[in-house]
């Protein structure tokens, strides 16, 4: 279907000579004398671009300009003018505008321009619909993932939802692992049931076996009424043990003992309860050295680690940062009331380099703090913490290159992405979706490469 453009411009001229001109390259034209006669064209159809005049008798450009972007809000508007300069232009694009032409222009001008504003929004559509590839809403709360690693977690959680089998869920702090239990839980049969999330380090191990299995009333100092206990408010639905590696041996042998005969006993009383509950369990703990060591139970090591799935740290998914940063800025910025729309160039390639000790939760807490902190619609490199725009130190002198993980990662990247683009034709959006990455994140790369001319 060929694009159709509407041109609105007082002189009859102008609108013929501008028709010739789109007609001849194919594309619909509509032509309008007025904002009133223009507005009633966009009644008669879709319009993919207007080109507007800005002194037209009645209603201006400027005026009309804002009620076209209501009538078409996938459309896109060009302003022409033979008076103003940047601050008109500034101006019109405030009110809705893509582009700003001056007059007098030259035919190949106005269809390198159209051409321009085609490209983006084909661009920033075909970025919606791979943002909706990427982030998945499970539960309470979106996971956004575009690396290859995090979409193999994901795709394992997925076909492991449904089954009632244990999932231990391993990695650094921060990596998100209680919003992939939530997720796992989410996607099963137990989603109409309660998730119930503990964990095992912040509550003191005097209570901890209390916390868990429930107790009577009166079994110990301060038992003034019974407590049914999380494994019994679980029940038929998901019990996630956080840091299941802080666990007292103790509680090791009582946990292991729940899980296997698939009841609890409350702390003073004389019978077990029968309980139906999925577990899940998070460490960031190499729970196979602890056992080795004697702190951790083997056996109960071995009932936990039914489903092992490994959340690979930030540093190691870097293409996941500029979709996490969109996530984080569009969340922060509608709970604090903050106008903030954007980052910096700079700031995101400070946030991409930097390397993430902290992991998500770092990320997510340094994005709230420069909302906070930005002035304006755009988050600058000013507005991150000191840590984060701190210079990468040097590798230690005396390395060689031909042992650096740094380097080698560097060349299979650099040769990956050199091979996307060549069997793309050097199209970057269809090599983004090749290496599994998102666009910006090629963009990135390209830049920090030196790949810029590919």
């Amino acid at each position: 279907m060929p694009l159709r453009i509407l041109i609105v411009d007082d002189d009859e001229a102008l609108r013929e000579s501008l028709a010739l001109v789109l007609s001849a390259e194919t594309y619909d034209v509509l032509t309008a004398g007025d904002a009133e006669a223009a507005l009633a064209r966009v009644e008669t159809g879709p319009v993919d671009v207007v080109l507007c005049d800005l002194r037209m008798p009645g209603v201006d450009g400027l005026e009309l300009l804002p009620q076209l972007a209501r009538r078409l809000p996938g459309a896109t508007l060009i302003l022409m003018s033979a008076h103003g300069g940047p601050d008109l232009a500034i101006e019109a694009m405030q009110r809705g505008a893509y582009d700003y032409l001056a007059k007098p222009f030259t035919p190949s001008e106005v269809l390198l321009t159209i051409r321009k504003a085609r490209e983006r929004e084909r661009l920033r559509r075909e970025n919606e619909l791979l943002r909706r590839d990427v982030q998945r809403v499970v539960g309470e709360r979106p996971i956004v993932a575009a690396s290859a690693c995090m979409i193999e977690v994901l795709e394992l959680l997925e076909r492991a939802a449904e089954f009632k089998a244990t999932v231990l869920l391993t990695g650094e702090s921060g990596t998100g692992k209680e919003v992939l239990a939530r997720a796992i839980h989410a996607q099963s049969p137990r989603r109409g049931e309660a998730f119930v999330g503990v964990n095992c380090a912040a509550i003191p191990e005097s209570l901890l076996e209390s916390e868990l299995f429930g107790h009577a009333r009166g079994a110990f100092t301060g038992a003034d009424r019974a407590r049914r206990g999380l494994f019994v408010e679980a029940d038929g639905g998901t019990l996630f043990l956080d840091e299941i590696g802080e666990l007292p041996p103790p509680l090791q042998a009582k946990l292991l003992r729940a899980l296997q005969e698939e009841e609890v006993r409350p702390v003073g009383e004389s019978k077990p309860r029968r309980v139906d509950v999925r577990v899940l369990a998070a460490t960031a703990r190499n729970l196979e050295s602890e056992v080795r060591a004697g702190r951790f139970r083997e056996d109960l090591f071995y009932r936990l680690d039914v489903l092992r799935v490994c959340v690979p740290p930030l540093r190691d998914r870097r293409e996941d940062i500029p979709l996490l940063v969109d996530h984080f800025l569009a969340r922060f910025a509608t709970s604090l009331g903050k106008p903030v729309r954007e980052l910096s160039d700079d700031a995101l390639e400070k946030l991409v380099a930097y390397p993430w000790p902290g992991n998500v939760r770092e990320l997510e807490n340094v994005i709230e703090r420069a909302v906070i902190l930005a002035r304006g619609e755009r988050i600058g490199a000013r507005d991150l913490p000191a840590n984060v725009t701190a210079p990468a130190r040097e590798a230690p002198r005396g390395g060689s290159p031909e042992f650096s993980l740094r380097e080698a990662r560097r060349a299979s990247e650099t040769e990956a992405i050199e091979r996307a683009l060549a069997a793309t034709g050097g199209n970057r959006t269809h090599a983004a979706r090749l290496l599994g990455i998102s666009h910006r994140a090629l963009l990135y790369k390209l830049k920090e490469y030196g790949l810029q001319q590919v």
